[in-house]
């Protein structure tokens, strides 16, 4: 069985039974004013003949359009619905000139032929129908000769405005329903906006934000593989995996959890891309997604490390009150360098990520970082030299590399260091402090400064043996 809900050209789903309705509303007021304007006391001519035969035309006609609306196939439906319109403004044109033009009919069945061209198709279908209309109008008057006189008999016009009323009764409570249909359909259709945002936005943060934005937007042909030069950024945790036998395992993903969160909400800061985490360890690129060229790209992920390490090292104090006596350690390494970038997988399973030797010499510089520390390559120190504090480190043997590769130490911005330096730490058994003056409020000043004298206080008259 054909589906009831046709898809018209105008967007709109609708009852393929409502036409047929519409259609024998108009087809049986069309055929009893015919039928009324017979005078029957007259004799039998051919005129009279020909004015009954099309009140029965009238009649057939409505089951002949259901039968081929019904059998008509999806793809044509359209084209059938607006050939059997045309053909109803013809019919109507013919029934106009056999009803000898009456005066009330032929107004209600021109104003119907307007309203049904109108509310179908707006301007376009308004011609066809008009078109139709006159064409069967002439037909009527090849057929038959109507009288010169305009009848205005009321009698005639019983049949055509109880029919014309109907159909503009039956057309309001259709397009009710419509909007019924539509105001139901547009609340679902929010609703389901809605979840597919919110799901969106969960998967963004599963994804790097370049493959996200092109998957949402329909540009996955934009992804192709490519070289480019970036710069890479690993860290991961010192004795990371003892920490996880040492600890219950709701505890460990509560911290892990929270380390990461810090990790990727500063990454985001800087304009990083995170590409992976891998167990504790951290993977983010600089240049693939909204670069503003290789020196700022890696200025922007040194001072990313530099933040991360600061974080880090707060947490650290953060975890100690909570119990955890391991120092939380971090390990950071950084090189600029050529890269593959692009999607690669399987048919199955597919991942948007960064590839190549350059790559690995970042995440061999991390495992080679002493705890704390931030080593970059020499590609890297000459982008940022001048703007942060760097120790020559010499060379190092890198697992993968045949050469030693040149290394460097990062310290700070060099706006931080000197007189203007805003971020003083030390570490020592048994001592702690990092002191950040961008975060000490005036009200706090003076507290800091009397505890900072207390502890200087107890330790110059404390012996220590």
């Amino acid at each position: 069985m054909q589906d009831q809900l046709v898809e018209e050209n105008t967007g709109r789903n609708i009852d393929s039974r409502y036409p047929l309705y519409f259609r024998t509303l108009i087809c049986f007021a069309a055929a009893g004013t015919l039928v009324n304007s017979i005078n029957w006391s007259s004799p039998w001519h051919l005129d009279k003949l020909v004015v009954l035969g099309m009140a029965f035309l009238l009649l057939a006609y409505t089951a002949i359009a259901y039968y081929i609306s019904r059998k008509a196939s999806a793809e044509n439906a359209g084209n059938v619905r607006r050939g059997l319109s045309f053909a109803d403004a013809v019919l109507i044109g013919v029934s106009i000139a056999l009803a000898n033009f009456s005066l009330l009919p032929s107004l209600l069945f021109v104003t119907m032929v307007q309203f049904n061209a109108l509310t179908e198709g707006g301007g376009r279908r308004w011609f066809e129908h008009n078109t139709g209309l006159l064409l069967g109008v002439g037909a009527g008057y090849l057929i038959h000769e109507p009288a010169l006189v305009v009848n205005a008999d009321l009698n005639i016009s019983a049949a055509s405005l109880i029919g014309v009323f109907t159909y503009f009764c039956a057309y309001a409570y259709y397009t009710h329903k419509q909007i019924a249909h539509l105001k139901d359909a547009n609340r679902a259709l929010t609703g389901v906006q809605h979840t597919s945002k919110m799901r969106t936005y969960k998967l963004s943060k599963y994804l790097p934000q370049r493959l996200w934005r092109a998957v949402t937007t329909g540009r996955e042909g934009e992804l192709v593989t490519e070289r480019k030069l970036l710069t890479v950024f690993f860290s991961d945790i010192k004795d990371f995996s003892q920490l996880t036998e040492e600890l219950e395992a709701e505890t460990l993903t509560q911290l892990l959890n929270s380390y990461l969160s810090e990790m990727a909400r500063i990454a985001g800061q800087y304009g990083g891309t995170i590409d992976k985490f891998i167990g504790d360890a951290v993977m983010v690129v600089f240049g693939d997604d909204d670069s503003k060229g290789p020196k700022s790209d890696a200025l922007r992920c040194v001072a990313m490390a530099l933040a991360m390490r600061k974080r880090a090292r707060e947490m650290k104090q953060e975890w100690y009150n909570k119990g955890i006596s391991r120092p939380l350690q971090v390990r950071m390494g950084i090189n600029t360098g050529y890269c593959t970038v692009g999607i690669f997988g399987t048919a199955n399973y597919q991942s948007y990520t960064v590839m190549g030797t350059h790559v690995n010499l970042a995440a061999r510089l991390e495992g080679a970082a002493q705890p704390g520390e931030i080593l970059i390559s020499h590609e890297t120190w000459a982008l940022i030299k001048h703007t942060v504090m760097c120790r020559d480190k010499g060379h190092i043997t890198v697992k993968g590399f045949s050469t030693p590769v040149k290394v460097y130490q990062v310290t700070d911005l060099r706006k931080n260091l000197g007189g203007q330096q805003s971020y003083l730490e030390d570490h020592a058994p048994g001592f702690s402090m990092h002191l950040d003056l961008d975060k000490i409020r005036n009200y706090d000043k003076d507290k800091v400064l009397q505890a900072l004298e207390k502890a200087a206080a107890t330790l110059k008259s404390k012996v220590i043996i």
